[in-house]
């Protein structure tokens, strides 16, 4: 089995290669090519890939190279982490909507446009050149913003699923509490990507007893805590929300903190500096603990799952993924692109049913789906209306003078990642 991953020079790749080694039996892999432009990254994190293969006994071969088609050349899955501009645009995505009083993030609001409109070409051209190399191979994309991304994908006729590591995080977390395996935590995950809720923790499978209420009676303090959110709104809803919920439930409070601090794209550049020291001492064999604060925890865990699945049917039968609605939310068209358990198996990933959604979730999914449409046509054909109409469209923004003055700025601060500038 042969494996690529595009943006394989990133500082994650650390964390997907020792779920790799760890879970070679779930996914036994030959050759895992690891592909990135910046050839500097690549030698120092291809050269801490292969140690800990070594240390932990992996028989794998793993290369690098910064030549896409040759790369994907033979792969079975592509995994797609690639990050457009860098955290240098990650920076601007974060500073720049702050100047109208909008939320600055990097999947949220403005900077997600920003990021998405990057993105979307790039990735297209990426899975072309997969599509010619083997058309049937399978692309796991967990590149942001993932649903926009997903969605382009699917709609250009790939065998794409989306993946993001915040319902394996909240799965990992509630088994801790629970004192039970991971497996055996069963969540009734919904909305879109990066705007889910947890309405329900099942012991056991769909049909197990909820224990949700448990969870927030004795540990609502702790869960509001990380969420960053009052204890009373998540007694209020019943739900556990997505800690990007923060952005649209306390947004003129989180515009506040981000004004007087520096960008989390600063403290990942320095994170980054740091890492990459690291990943270059020839005696580091394992990833290092400061990994940890980069982001991306249990990633690998469910990219392995969700590949082996895919390319084996060897993964867990029901995961959380991104991928056509088809009819399961029933206020969405067809093909828009959710994030909800799914059966997966060779054949992709089949949306499980989901029960009615209060409107209040419900309005808000319709909301920023609509957005999502209408940035995903921006991305694909460009011109500064579309960019403005998504932007006027996002509940987040919402208002022509806002949209009008955070279209220049976007167009400004991406000129050179924009082909119809």
């Amino acid at each position: 089995m042969k494996l690529a991953v595009v943006g394989g020079g990133s500082t994650y790749t650390p964390e997907l290669i020792d779920g790799f080694s760890r879970l070679r039996d779930t996914l036994p892999i030959e050759e895992l090519v690891l592909v990135d432009p910046a050839a500097d990254r690549l030698d120092l994190v291809g050269g801490l890939a292969r140690r800990i293969f070594a240390k932990q006994g992996h028989p794998g071969r793993i290369t690098t190279t910064s030549d896409v088609d040759a790369g994907v050349a033979g792969a079975d899955a592509v995994l797609l982490q690639l990050r457009v501009g860098g955290q240098a645009a990650r920076n601007q995505d974060e500073t720049w909507p702050l100047e109208c009083g909008c939320v600055g993030q990097e999947t949220t609001g403005a900077g997600g446009l920003a990021k998405a409109l990057r993105t979307v070409p790039v990735v297209l051209d990426i899975a072309e050149r997969v599509r010619r190399a083997n058309p049937d191979a399978w692309i796991i994309d967990f590149t942001n913003p993932v649903g926009i991304v997903t969605r382009a994908l699917l709609q250009a006729g790939h065998k794409a699923v989306g993946l993001c590591n915040v319902a394996i995080g909240f799965q990992r977390r509630f088994a801790k509490l629970l004192d039970v395996a991971p497996s055996d935590v069963y969540l009734e995950h919904v909305g879109l990507n990066h705007l889910t809720w947890e309405r329900g923790v099942r012991l056991g499978g769909p049909d197990g007893a909820d224990l949700l209420p448990r969870l927030l009676a004795e540990h609502g303090d702790s869960l509001a805590a990380d969420l960053r959110l009052p204890r009373a709104v998540l007694d209020r809803l019943g739900v556990v929300p997505s800690y990007y919920l923060r952005y649209f439930y306390a947004h003129d409070e989180v515009v506040r903190e981000l004004r007087t601090k520096p960008s989390r794209a600063a403290e990942v550049a320095e994170m980054e500096k740091q890492l990459l020291e690291m990943y270059g001492d020839p005696t580091l064999d394992e990833k290092p603990e400061l990994l940890s604060k980069r982001g991306g925890a249990f990633y690998s865990e469910a990219a392995v799952d969700l590949a082996a699945s895919l390319l084996r049917g060897g993964g867990s039968p029901v995961q959380v993924v991104n991928t056509y609605n088809n009819g399961t939310l029933p206020f969405l068209a067809d093909d828009a692109v959710i994030e909800v358990q799914a059966r997966v198996d060779t054949s992709g990933a089949a949306p499980l049913p989901v029960s009615e959604l209060d409107p209040l979730y419900a309005g808000l999914i319709a909301n920023v789906t609509a957005y999502e449409d209408l940035a995903l046509e921006a991305a694909l054909h460009g011109g500064r209306d579309r960019v403005f109409k998504a932007l006027l469209a996002h509940p987040l923004i919402g208002q022509y003078e806002y949209a009008e003055a955070l279209t220049d700025q976007l167009i400004a601060h991406n000129r050179e990642h924009l082909a119809w500038v």
